[in-house]
This record gives structure tokens, sequence and C-alpha cells, in this order.
């Protein structure tokens, strides 16, 4: 025999035994993960959930005066069963779309008796208001005019309580 077949035997036994490992390998019956991965598609869901509605921004109004409600406060629900409510079935009146703050007294009349308040609003329009009127945001119903002022009763919602309260306020005469 040859010595150099001799010599190439163990190469050609160990790549016998490497091709004899290999072919065992290869079954049909698979491991767990290939199991796994055939029934995975089986347990997820096809849906997906709608994202929630998104709410729009409203922003409060805050006044340093207490006046309006302070935001860092939780607000209260109103208590409807109060003695003390505004009638908000009536008509409103001209001077109720403004804020107290931007109306000015410049001036007053008095016929028969019965005085009259000269009040300039924001886009420079003069309205004439008598007592009973009604001015301003907070339901101001005025109880009094002079040459100096006009005091109005306004009745505003507690922030603590959710209450109607009285609130006096007036209007000084610009010079």
């Amino acid at each position: 025999m040859n010595i150099k077949y001799f010599k190439c035997l163990p190469n050609i036994i160990l790549l016998a035994l490497i091709s004899a490992a290999l072919a065992g390998c290869n079954g049909d019956k698979g491991d767990d993960l290939d199991k796994f991965m055939a029934t995975a598609a089986n347990d997820m869901g096809k849906t997906v959930e709608p994202l929630p509605e998104v709410l729009p921004y409203t922003p409060l109004q805050y006044n340093a005066d207490g006046i309006l409600s302070d935001p860092f406060k939780a607000r209260k629900a109103s208590n409807k069963t109060g003695a003390l409510q505004p009638n908000t079935n009536r008509p409103k009146e001209a001077l109720e779309a403004y804020p107290l703050e931007s109306l000015k007294y410049v001036g007053s009349l008095s016929k028969n008796k019965l005085s009259y308040a000269l009040v300039k609003t924001p886009d420079n329009t003069v309205q004439q208001v008598k007592v009973g009127n009604y001015m301003g945001p907070n339901f101001g119903l005025v109880t009094k005019i002079d040459e100096t002022s006009i005091t109005l009763k306004e009745i505003i919602q507690d922030d603590l309580t959710g209450d109607w309260v009285e609130h006096t306020a007036s209007i000084n005469l610009q010079e």
C-alpha cells in the first residue's frame, strides 16, 4: 500500500464523522423554538384599540383680587337649591357685555326726581343707566346713583362652597 494513503486516512475519517453528525441534526421534529415560532402568530390580536379622544384646551381666567376663581383650588359643584341665584332667564342688557373695570362713569343727569348715570364703554359710546339696570358680567344690579359713584350689587359664585353670594361694587366718577 501506498504511504500517502495512510497519511490521508485520518482526514477522511474525520470528514466522515462530521458528515454523519450533521446528517443526524437534520430532523423534521424541530425544537421548542421552532414550535413557538409556528404558533406565535395564533395568539396575536389583529385589532388595535383606538386612541382616546383629545379634549380641547379651555383656559381659566384668574384675577388676583379674588373675584374670579383661583386655578389652584378645586372647584365645587354649584348648589342649585340656594335662595340667592341670578335670574338667567331675563334678557341681557347692553352694559353686561363689558367688565366693570372697562366702564367709566362720566356724568349724571336728573329728571323728575329720577337720576341717570352716563357710562362710557370701551368702544367710546355713552349709555344712560338708572337704578334697576344691570352692568358687568356678574349680574351687577345698579342700586344707587349719586354725583360721585354708581353702586352695584353683584351676585357671584363662591369658589369654596359653590353657593351664590352678594358682593358690592362701585364705579367712581372719572374727573
